[in-house]
Formats: structure tokens, C-alpha cells, sequence
């Protein structure tokens, strides 16, 4: 599949100031589509301030994107928490080696459900664990953390890097500095959104096509580095 570059897709007409309109969208508790760099993954994420997040939300992760939904945090909220990055914690051979083309290091941590939950997996459960930890990442608590939620589960963790986006471009920084621009609360949930026909990532051109079908802003990762960096 040919990635296409952000010079490749077209301008609108509606979106003077994409950043703005992404900041006020999640001011709103609304997604955005945010294409990272057509050099690093080179993918389209659907994202979400966590504490927006509803079974509906998960539908549409699911079924619109398609990828995995993880729910990134904010360093010094997983350092609350006491969060390690899942490569460090590994005591395995496959943890040796763990070299990545897009980029110096993985952000993934632990695995999550809320304790309230069932088997974890529904839309409804999913969307409690991740509302739930957009609730406790504005006010971060080990003790409280702990209470509320249990590993393994079926929500995928994320810890942003100390600097953000001066440290790291990913989504899991674009995300979080999103979320700091619009005053939401350092937890926000990525979701990949994968070409139904190819089985990879949806091309900048169809993921802002999807966005303007369904009234959702697209920005460019570009964008929000200059911006917010």
C-alpha cells in the first residue's frame, strides 16, 4: 500500500485553523483524526479525551478504525499510578531485542479492566475502563488506581514521553498535547484506523474523507508539532 503524503491531500474549505478546530473538538469531548508523519507510522488515529469515551465511542473504534484501542496517559499521571513501560518489566528473551522502525521505543505499558467490569471486552465494559481512567488521571492516586482497576484487562496502556512532543512524535504525545491545549484531563484513547480492502493503514485521503462524512475535524501530526510544541 502507497502511504500518501500530506502534501497529497487536498485542502478544505471548512477547516481555516485545523488545530483550533481540534482543540475546540475535544474541548467538546468530540474525536479528531490525527495522521502522525507519512515518514514514521505513517497512520491515521481516531482519538478521544478519555473521559468522553461511551460504548458508542468503542462501536465506533471498533468498527470505523479498527485497530487497538489503547488509552494513553500523561507521564507524571503513570508515574502516579506507577507505571512501567512493559518492555523494561518483561523478564523474557523477546523482550531483549525489541528494535522498531518507526521509532526508538514502544509506549506500552499494562494491560487494564475496570474492576467493575465483566469479562472486560464488551463496548460497555471497555468504555467504563476508559472513562474511568480519564476520571482518575485529573486527580492521580495510587491508592485509588489500584482500587479501581486490575491487570491483566483488555485495555491497552500507553505512557507519553516526559517532554511530550520536544521527546517524541507519537500518537500517544500528539494526543496528550492535544488534550493539555484543550484543559481536558491527560488521558486520551488512540484507536488506528485500517483500509478495510488492503488490511493497511487508511491513507490521509481516505481517513480526511471519513472525516468530513461524519462532521469530525482531521489534522496533520505536523501541525500539532508546530503548534503546541
Amino acid at each position: 500500500m502507497t502511504r500518501a503524503d500530506a502534501s497529497d491531500v487536498p485542502a478544505t474549505t471548512t477547516e481555516a485553523d485545523p488545530v483550533e478546530a481540534a482543540i475546540d473538538a475535544f474541548r467538546a469531548g468530540e474525536p479528531v483524526l490525527v495522521h502522525d508523519a507519512a515518514d514514521r507510522e505513517g497512520e491515521t488515529d481516531l482519538v478521544y479525551p478519555a473521559a468522553a469515551v461511551d460504548p458508542a465511542a468503542v462501536a465506533r473504534m471498533r468498527n470505523d478504525a479498527g485497530g487497538l484501542v489503547c488509552v494513553a496517559l500523561a507521564d507524571a499521571v503513570a508515574d502516579a499510578f506507577d507505571l512501567p513501560f512493559v518492555q523494561e518489566d518483561i523478564d523474557h528473551p523477546l523482550a531483549a531485542d525489541h528494535e522498531l522502525a518507526y521509532d526508538e521505543r514502544s509506549s506500552f505499558s499494562l494491560t487494564v479492566n475496570h474492576r467493575e467490569t465483566f469479562t472486560g471486552i464488551t463496548d460497555e465494559d471497555r468504555a467504563l475502563t476508559v472513562r474511568e481512567l480519564g476520571r482518575h488521571a485529573a486527580d492521580p492516586s495510587m491508592e485509588a488506581f489500584v482500587e479501581s482497576f486490575r491487570a491483566p484487562g483488555h485495555v491497552h496502556l500507553l505512557r507519553a514521553a516526559p517532554g511530550l512532543l520536544a521527546d517524541r512524535e507519537g500518537h500517544t504525545e500528539l494526543g496528550i498535547a492535544l488534550a493539555n491545549a484543550a484543559g481536558t484531563e491527560p488521558a486520551v484513547v488512540v484507536c488506528e484506523m485500517l483500509d478495510d480492502e488492503t488490511g493497511g493503514a487508511r491513507s490521509p485521503v481516505d481517513a480526511r474523507a471519513y472525516a468530513a462524512r461524519h462532521d469530525l475535524v482531521y489534522v496533520e501530526g505536523a501541525a500539532l508539532v508546530d503548534a503546541l510544541r
